[in-house]
């Protein structure tokens, strides 16, 4: 198949996921085109099977704020008929879909047929999409695609809950390459640089916005290196980000506390962290906690949205309810404490993730581009 993927390249969760599913695709044979305003952060390496087409969008002095969706919708029209594009995959309901869409119907004009396949991921519905301004335009846009599916069961159930959503909406999760956490080659020297021997090291990963109550974070740590030598490793970049800072100063950890910004050196300081913090307003998934319990990461979170589907409590971790600090700094100490439970508990997450891989979840995604690309050949 010729698929064009539409997304947003940067690092956070649907632009990686979107990323990885078609460099995986191109691995299985089918032609890959991405088509946004960057070339995607993951997208390291272009080929025969997979290719970036740039949307540019002109600035002109009578726009106060330039049309991506217009130059986004005139790019998938030319892109579709140059390149035999027979199916487009977006990833956000808002503006993607919505604009597929407008392709779709200028595309229509000149007899061809695009189906349009949606993944909703979250942000796109439960916080932007269920705007009164948005909302009519994201139920317009998840009622005319010719497939849907959504990260989580959780995502789902906002989703049939927020919107009068006509279509079907299939649950197919996030995933992640196993193959990249394999961790063999790293040694106990390049530990020692980030902590030392009898600290423990505890990491969290997230955009630092407030959904994120990072200050919980902070918190949870305190709480654990009262008890014992310890180490955060902090990732990632965000409105958050000084506070932060300024509250580990005024708790006095600051020296604790590892500050990495965008770092593409994750799964090295996954391989040697003890635990994962998520401590999260809402989730739809939990990519973050994911990568850690693939590293065999234990994960200590809040047990909104999707995660309580990833991280199984008492097996690779724990779950408590959102802000309950005490209980959360509880469930750590329980597995920092012994050894032998640590391991235990590290050995569980891996196992966990494998039910993530994707090459058990890709399948899903093309089973569901060949089901809509059966029933568009029908109409």
């Amino acid at each position: 198949m010729k698929i064009g993927i539409v997304c947003y390249p940067t690092f956070g969760g649907s632009g990686v996921v979107a990323t990885e599913l078609g460099l995986e695709l191109s691995k299985r044979g089918h032609e890959i085109h991405f088509i946004t305003y960057n070339q995607p952060v993951r997208l390291e390496l272009l080929s025969n099977n997979v290719h970036y087409h740039e949307v540019t969008v002109p600035e002109y002095p009578l726009f106060h704020y330039q049309p991506y969706e217009l130059a986004l919708s005139s790019k998938l029209v030319d892109m579709v008929k140059l390149h035999k594009i027979e199916i487009v995959h977006v990833h956000y309901a808002i503006p993607h879909a919505y604009a597929a869409y407008m392709a779709k119907k200028m595309l229509n004009e000149e007899g061809i047929y695009l189906p349009i396949v949606t993944t909703l991921h979250g942000t796109d519905i439960t916080l932007v999409g269920n705007h009164p301004f948005y909302k009519p335009a994201v139920t317009f846009s998840i009622n005319k695609s010719d497939a849907v599916t959504a990260v989580s069961k959780s995502l789902k159930e906002d989703t049939l809950r927020l919107f009068d959503v006509k279509n079907e909406i299939h649950v197919v999760p996030n995933f992640i390459d196993l193959e990249k956490y394999n961790h063999e080659s790293y040694t106990d020297c390049q530990r020692a640089i980030m902590a030392k021997d009898d600290e423990k090291i505890i990491a969290h990963i997230s955009n630092l916005r407030p959904v994120k109550r990072v200050q919980d974070v902070i918190s949870v740590f305190y709480n654990i290196q009262k008890e014992m030598p310890a180490k955060l490793m902090f990732i990632g970049e965000g409105p958050e980000k000084e506070r932060v800072e300024m509250r580990c100063q005024e708790l006095g950890i600051l020296d604790q506390v590892v500050f990495f910004g965008k770092s593409n050196e994750i799964d090295k300081i996954l391989r040697f962290s003890d635990l994962f913090l998520l401590t999260s307003e809402t989730e739809s998934f939990g990519l973050a906690a994911l990568e850690a319990m693939a590293s065999g990461v234990p994960v200590i979170s809040s047990n909104t949205g999707g995660i309580p589907e990833v991280n199984v409590h008492g097996v690779s971790g724990f779950l408590s309810n959102v802000g309950d600090v005490a209980d959360m700094t509880k469930n750590a100490l329980y597995i920092l404490s012994d050894i032998n439970r640590l391991n235990q508990f590290k050995a569980n997450a891996r196992k966990e993730a494998l039910k993530f891989d994707l090459h058990k979840i890709v399948p899903q995604y093309e089973a569901i581009y060949e089901d809509t690309l059966a029933k568009c050949l029908v109409l």
